[in-house]
């Protein structure tokens, strides 16, 4: 997917576990890993509000778009 997501950069400079987090944002864990390692497929923004919120970030800290990657899964997924 072209989204990336930097949580773990994000839990490294907050010196913060990633069990932590869950415990404060009120996810669970294995939801938050889902997140984590960028296999999620969306997010609410309630939980990307809550995220920001607990790690003190904007969402753009914690997204980052790469063009060009994997972008033909995406557009062979719409029937493109």
């Amino acid at each position: 997917m072209a989204i990336r997501v930097t949580l773990d950069r994000i839990l490294l400079e907050r010196r913060m576990s990633l069990t932590e987090l869950c415990d404060r944002v009120g996810i669970t864990l294995a939801n938050l890993s889902i997140l984590k390692t960028g296999k999620a497929k969306a997010v609410r923004f309630s939980t990307l509000s809550a995220l920001c919120r607990e790690l003190n970030c904007q969402p753009g800290d914690l997204l980052s778009y790469a063009p060009g990657e994997d972008e033909s899964e995406d557009s062979s997924a719409e029937g493109g």
